[in-house]
């Protein structure tokens, strides 16, 4: 009898052992004679159980995790390959509450396939989105994603459909499709699950957006610090290529879209779709001047469609289900699902994919499990080192565009950091103006000069010397930060400063 064992090779697995636990499954096999074949899976999310080694039973897949090597001959002892009771099962991954609770779409193959075989990919439904955008004219493809919702997952909530419209109506012999995979922001890991653990429905999403607006070729840009996932689509690239899925005609249609991928620079400023743009040419990644807009005038100066991983990612599932399935999820203006990565001092650490609408109460509680430490949260940093400091009276807060803009605060890239009690607030504060410093382009004088001048502001409140004057000062140069500076960097780097200043006052007079 043949036996199936997946044991994740993303880079948070990885980085917790899940390499030395794959060569011990496939070695105690080995040793007992029992015929095991290990796949490669993505990591579920679930990152407090890994490495999470799940075996395939008649009834479902069974989990188990952490599991370390020195775990795995007892686990066969327990006869795990039947899903035998042992002191870390955790029974059917799939009635885990952690993922029982959640609703997956853009997630809903990672840390089932393998990801780098595109036939698991297919029989999981992959590649039907695809096969129905060839179907429609592209102006059809583009009304079906207006349709859904979907607005940019990268922190802007942009809506995707018209700004693939302005491309898809712009004039030009070439056009491009350009992914946003430099994921810079704290506590955010969802863009490089999604690429390690599912690489086709990326290369899929892609593809369909060049149909809609008439490219033919697509960039993934790449934080330079993932090599594993630089790996998987390459990997996913060659097969798609081989297959039939990319190239010059694609499935037969006589449409081409061909695709590489390009690493980062390392730096913060290139998330920024402009400065990410120059970055691809081959200059230093600075700002440019908007307008006129990517979409009209983007890469090389012809029109570009510029989303991020997780945004694109969700267009098959739109393509496949129909626009008012996806749409169906979430509420207000925020439809559908977004990954919401959950970090810091939490005790379950993870990846939570929810239709918009849940709160930060639930998130952080029902599905965070509360800190490591055992003492209460004291704050939230949401959307990244940009992202506003969140206090606990607040966390009633549905995860929803709308709904954090009125409390100051951002969704972003859904990344939620979470602190105890312990925790200095003015330090926070300096943090976010000396990240501004160190990674501003230096093109504008407000993101420039203004996050130097706050650190310094800053301590000198934090010495005690006419802290009420310096105050003052520092909330009128957030406001010329705000209102003057060129991009979102300089123009949220005022976000966690003013949050902590009128959420946790006292902490700035500590040295008093």
């Amino acid at each position: 009898m043949s036996f199936t064992v997946y044991v994740p090779r993303d880079a948070g697995a990885l980085s917790l052992g899940a390499e030395a636990t794959a060569a011990a499954i496939a070695a105690e096999a080995a040793r007992r004679g029992a015929d095991v074949t290990v796949v490669r899976n993505g990591s579920r999310g679930l990152y407090w159980l890994e490495p999470m080694v799940e075996v395939a039973t008649d009834a479902g897949r069974v989990a188990y995790g952490p599991v370390l090597a020195d775990d795995v001959a007892s686990l066969f002892d327990a006869d795990f390959l039947h899903g035998g009771r042992h002191a870390l099962g955790h029974g059917p991954t799939g009635e885990i509450p952690y993922l029982a609770k959640q609703e997956r779409l853009t997630f809903a193959r990672v840390g089932i396939v393998d990801p780098r075989s595109l036939a698991d990919y297919r029989a999981h439904g992959g590649y039907r989105g695809l096969d129905n955008a060839l179907k429609l004219p592209p102006a059809g493809i583009v009304q079906a994603v207006t349709d859904s919702g979907l607005r940019g997952r990268g922190g802007a909530a942009f809506p995707t459909g018209i700004k693939w419209k302005t491309c898809h109506d712009a004039e030009a012999d070439q056009k491009y499709i350009v992914c946003n995979a430099d994921e810079g922001d704290s506590g955010t890991f969802a863009d490089r699950m999604l690429m390690e653990g599912d690489p086709f429905v990326l290369i899929e999403g892609m593809t369909i957006a060049g149909l809609a607006v008439g490219a033919t070729q697509g960039y993934i840009y790449l934080r330079c610090e993932y090599p594993h996932a630089r790996d998987a689509l390459n990997a996913a690239i060659a097969a798609a290529q081989a297959e039939g899925f990319l190239g010059n005609d694609i499935r037969g249609s006589g449409k081409a879209f061909h695709l590489e991928v390009r690493m980062a620079a390392g730096a913060y400023i290139c998330g920024e779709e402009t400065s990410l743009l120059e970055s691809l040419e081959g200059k230093r990644g600075m700002v440019r001047f908007k307008p006129p807009l990517p979409a009209i005038e983007g890469l090389f100066g012809q029109p570009t469609v510029i989303n991020n991983v997780v945004t694109l990612a969700s267009v098959p599932i739109i393509l496949d289900q129909g626009a008012a399935h996806y749409r169906d999820f979430g509420m207000g203006r925020s439809r559908g699902t977004l990954p919401i990565q959950l970090a810091g001092n939490l005790r379950h650490a993870g990846l939570v994919e929810k239709a918009f609408g849940v709160t930060l109460q639930e998130l952080l509680e029902d599905f965070g499990g509360g800190t490591v430490t055992g003492r209460p949260i004291r704050t939230v940093q949401v959307g990244g080192p940009l992202g506003a400091y969140i206090p606990p009276s607040r966390f009633d807060t549905p995860l929803d565009y709308e709904a954090f803009a009125a409390i100051n605060g951002m969704v972003g890239h859904g990344g939620i950091v979470a602190f105890d009690d312990s925790v200095d607030m003015a330090a926070m504060a300096r943090y976010a103006m000396e990240f501004c410093a160190i990674e501003s382009c230096g093109k504008c004088t407000p993101c420039r000069i203004g996050s130097t001048r706050g650190v310094e502001v800053i301590d000198r409140m934090l010495a005690g010397k006419d802290r009420g004057k310096d105050e003052a000062l520092l909330r009128d140069l957030c406001q010329t930060m705000l209102h003057g500076s060129l991009c979102a960097l300089g123009g949220m780097a005022p976000f966690p400063v003013l949050s902590a200043l009128d959420h946790y006052p006292e902490d700035f007079a500590r040295s008093a």
